[in-house]
């Protein structure tokens, strides 16, 4: 049984800007607009960051749930923890047992594609999203991805950054939620070096903080392992969205340069 961080999703006011940040800081190029946002009144665009995925969504019509998430944390943030899994009818009689209620239960048989979002409310932090490719050789990291469209590896870049290697949630209790996601993913808690809790996917970590920045509870940040951070860093300060050499800020979050 294994678990793996595939994808991160932001929601933005701006999808040009944020895309112009993105691209422009992290040298990626779009590979994919998913047309069946739109029932959720969204838009979408992807970027592959190696074998994983960063998405942007936006609405675009009055009173969605990404626009009311926006007002609740007053601006851009972080949105969802997308994760592939081996066997999702697992996860779903798993998270039934916990009394985890699933908000979406996405099923393309075109794609081989089955997918689980939880209800928010229930696992505290973000969106949890675990999904499932039915194809063969589902067991590789560098397998379909149907979020990401047919053709998502023709558009990876590489030459600024490589992958994503954590995901950083933010809250009051970091203990209590660190225990939650834990339970759900089925893994233990780790205290890191600093005794920050910490649970080990098969290729990234999920970090719990305590939230100091006033939004609350949510995804504040991701850790992005760079291959050239001074072309990074070049484009942050061409897109005035550098804090630091070790930090920039796209599409609300928090992004921790990793070598």
């Amino acid at each position: 049984m294994w678990i793996r961080l595939r994808q991160i999703a932001v929601v933005t006011s701006d999808l040009l800007k944020t895309a112009l940040d993105v691209q422009t800081v992290l040298g990626v190029e779009a590979c994919h607009t998913d047309p069946g946002v739109g029932i959720f009144g969204l838009k979408n665009t992807l970027w592959p960051i190696g074998n994983q995925f960063l998405e942007c969504v936006t609405p675009v019509t009055e009173d969605t749930a990404g626009g009311r998430y926006i007002n609740r944390r007053a601006g851009d943030t972080g949105y969802m923890v997308i994760n592939q899994v081996d066997d999702v009818a697992s996860r779903l009689a798993h998270v039934n047992e916990l009394g985890v209620r699933v908000a979406n239960h996405m099923q393309y048989d075109k794609g081989g594609f089955e997918g689980l979002q939880l209800h928010p409310a229930d696992t505290g932090g973000s969106f949890f999203e675990m999904d499932q490719m039915k194809v063969e050789d589902n067991e590789t990291s560098d397998d379909p991805w149907w979020p990401a469209g047919s053709h998502w590896s023709d558009f990876s870049r590489t030459e600024r950054v490589r992958g994503i290697s954590a995901a950083e949630l933010q809250t009051p209790d970091p203990d209590r939620l660190a225990t939650r996601w834990a339970q759900i993913a089925q893994l233990d808690v780790i205290q890191d070096e600093n005794g920050i809790p910490n649970i080990e996917f098969d290729n990234a970590s999920i970090r719990f903080v305590e939230a100091t920045d006033g939004r609350g509870e949510g995804l504040g940040g991701i850790d992005i392992s760079c291959v050239d951070r001074d072309a990074v860093l070049d484009g942050a300060r061409q897109r005035n969205c550098g804090v630091n050499d070790e930090l920039v800020l796209l599409g609300g979050l928090r992004v921790y340069l990793r070598d």
